[in-house]
């Protein structure tokens, strides 16, 4: 049976940064801040005015937003950022200790002109655009008069952005409160495998109805919307350069064999490369 929410590890909630510290503008169109984050800790969710993407330098984090009323969910490992539009509603939850770059973007820089930066979506970042972000982040440091550096580095970030491949990392949330208890608790536990009858006696729905509620609110079922979860989760730990064998381990598989038989289901392609695909050429992808 799933353990109880109360039964969970209490994380702590802090307010986020304060928004006009690094408000960008037609001066500044490009600004950046620093946040370390434990590995219980969570940003309330809030909003800006500006798009911005959210990138960990190390550590994996999970980003949530409402968009359309749409509830999104988001497992970005390092060498993948976030990019939130403006006016979204957002918040941030350390997976374990992140070291957080967020870059906030001025409307006048027209990124959000294309349909695709109206979007939430997750994207690649190249060796270069991470250097570019953590320079930023350094010269920024909330300075009222810019850094000279500033002028030179936000176009060769708009264009290592705009250049930038999307990855398919989102996964979508649900609005009754029922079943939201249900993927919360599946993102905090992924390597816990519950069948929707243990989780039927947790939540206060019946087996029937959560099967219902998963095609109607998410438009699959349980055990698709769980493998994108792992999927995602496996992916975070492939960035922390575990071998397959360890990650099959971490999310609660019993084999490689086995976690490699939910990949090639789920996306048609072995472990390896599944990572290979998604940018990682380390120990996940060089296994079978």
């Amino acid at each position: 049976m799933p353990a109880s929410s109360t039964s969970r590890p209490a994380r702590r909630r802090v307010v986020p940064l304060d928004p006009r510290i690094h408000a960008p503008s037609r001066q500044r169109p490009l600004r950046a801040s620093v946040r370390r984050m434990a590995h219980d800790m969570d940003i309330h969710p809030h909003r800006h005015a500006w798009g911005q993407l959210v990138f960990s330098m190390a550590g994996a984090v999970r980003v949530e937003a409402v968009q359309d009323e749409q509830a999104l969910a988001f497992i970005v490992p390092p060498a993948r950022a976030v990019w939130i539009p403006g006016g979204v509603e957002h918040a941030v939850r350390a997976i374990e200790q992140a070291d957080l770059r967020t870059v906030y973007v001025d409307a006048a820089c027209a990124l959000e002109a294309g349909t695709e930066w109206q979007r939430c979506r997750v994207l690649d970042v190249s060796a270069l655009l991470r250097e570019l972000i953590r320079e930023l982040a350094q010269v920024d440091q909330g300075r009222r008069e810019p850094d000279p550096h500033e002028a030179l580095l936000a176009p060769l970030i708009l264009a290592e952005l705009r250049r930038a491949k999307p990855v398919a990392l989102g996964l979508a949330l649900p609005r009754d409160k029922r079943l939201r208890r249900l993927c919360e608790a599946a993102l905090a536990e992924p390597q816990q495998d519950h069948g929707l009858r243990a989780w039927s006696q947790e939540v206060g729905a019946s087996e029937r109805t959560l099967h219902r509620l998963f095609r109607e609110q998410l438009g699959t079922s349980y055990r698709h919307w769980r493998s994108q979860l792992l999927l995602a989760q496996g992916l975070s730990l492939a960035a922390r350069g575990l071998a397959l064998q360890d990650i099959a381990a971490e999310l609660g598989y019993a084999s490689p064999s086995a976690f490699s038989a939910m990949v090639k289901r789920s996306v048609g392609q072995t472990p390896s490369e599944f990572f290979k695909n998604a940018g990682w050429a380390g120990s996940a992808a060089s296994g079978s």
